[in-house]
């Protein structure tokens, strides 16, 4: 397994690498929205598929969150990537935040996209059991998408995310990372790190709250910031492509540049809910 190198698609050539992790749902595919305005000449963008999902739907392993930022920093070092910052979408916010504890000195910014947070995701029992009943059921599948974007998204968008995410993901993987996600606490492995922590909630989302975050990204990262999308639920990346974009590219150019670092998580934590 250590030769495993996770499928991906490089889009930019510009000197700020950046890998995009995908959530539980489905694979790369999740930024499709995104994709046409990316800042292309500012920075590089790796979007990869984990195992279990995308051009990895076959591989095998133990579908977790640590194993998956091992597999990215094999991918950095394979792609001769030093320095890099990382974007996380809910599962694959808690990847970033591992990745953070994995290897904190090779990272620049992190993002968080609706992110699960480290310490995991408590349930009550009939909610667990939908979730881990999405795995073999395409209905709670839709319903845990319907739920997490406010009930207003078109019916035709809900179906065809739950046929993306059936297309593009292998059931018993995709039942495994729910225990992984959602069980595992790792936070106090985080807990303190000075790199950049951006998270971005989306107003319409009853799950992955901004109040949700301030009691956890924003405690543990002395250097977090949080923005609140007020058009957006769980799926920023197709809810609210444009503002998405802005916020998070704004943040992550302000590496390098401590005037705007000092300026930015004030600015971010204002704007949220």
């Amino acid at each position: 397994m250590t030769s495993f190198v996770l499928p991906h698609e490089v889009h930019g050539d510009g000197p700020h690498k950046v890998f995009a992790v995908h959530g539980w749902f489905t694979d790369r595919a999740a930024y499709a929205a995104v994709l046409p305005d990316l800042d292309r000449a500012t920075f590089t963008y790796a979007l990869v598929d984990l195992r279990g999902y995308g051009a990895a739907k076959d591989a095998p392993g133990a579908f977790g969150t640590a194993e998956a930022a091992a597999d990215l920093v094999g991918l950095a070092d394979r792609l001769g990537w030093d320095r890099f910052s990382v974007i996380g979408h809910s599962m694959g916010g808690a990847v970033a935040q591992r990745l953070l504890a994995r290897a904190p000195e090779r990272l620049r910014r992190i993002v968080g996209i609706s992110p699960v947070p480290a310490g995991g995701m408590r349930m009550p029992a009939d909610q667990w059991e939908l979730f881990a009943d999405a795995a073999h059921k395409p209905q709670n599948r839709r319903i845990i998408i319907d739920v997490t974007t406010g009930g207003r998204a078109p019916a035709a968008w809900l179906d065809r995310m739950v046929a993306r995410s059936l297309a593009h993901s292998d059931a018993k993987a995709f039942r495994t990372w729910l225990d992984s996600w959602a069980g595992e606490d790792f936070h106090t492995e985080v807990t303190g790190s000075a790199v950049p922590a951006l998270a971005v909630a989306g107003a319409l989302d009853p799950a992955l709250t901004a109040g949700l975050l301030r009691e956890t990204w924003m405690r543990w990262y002395p250097h977090g910031s949080l923005l609140e999308l007020p058009s957006a639920g769980h799926y920023a990346m197709d809810e609210a492509p444009l503002d998405l974009i802005r916020a998070v590219e704004d943040f992550l150019r302000a590496d390098g540049n401590p005037a705007a670092a000092e300026r930015e998580p004030a600015a971010a934590e204002g704007s949220g809910g």
